[in-house]
């Protein structure tokens, strides 16, 4: 039983180390830039655009954006930036569509 508290007390302290350092928030960074990078934005517009979506959406906002699947008649991926901000319209979040669409043009424009 100590052995256990003792396991339980250093992986909570890994976590809180992870957390406080931002290894987190890098993780999350990387998901969301390859993701956006999978749906067809470019490398150096998907890197601007995820630094701005993770500071400004929740985890659950974030996982909204990842689960949107094709409708009839639409490519499995989508093909570039305007697919995209179509398929988070339907995510049905204001302010997760808010944040994307002021994301890909502050980035476009190079203000991001």
């Amino acid at each position: 039983m100590r052995k256990l508290i003792i396991f339980l007390a250093l992986v909570a302290g890994v976590v809180a180390l992870a957390i406080s350092t931002g290894a987190v928030d890098s993780v999350v960074e990387w998901r969301v830039k390859s993701g956006l990078v999978d749906a067809g934005v470019g490398e150096k517009r998907a890197n601007c655009m995820a630094a701005r979506m993770v500071d400004r959406l929740s985890i659950i906002q974030l996982r909204k954006l990842q689960n949107m699947d094709a409708q009839k008649g639409e490519p499995e991926e989508p093909t570039g930036l305007g697919d995209y901000i179509k398929r988070v319209r339907r995510a049905g979040d204001d302010e997760a569509i808010a944040v994307t669409a002021s994301s890909a043009a502050l980035c476009a424009t190079g203000l991001g």
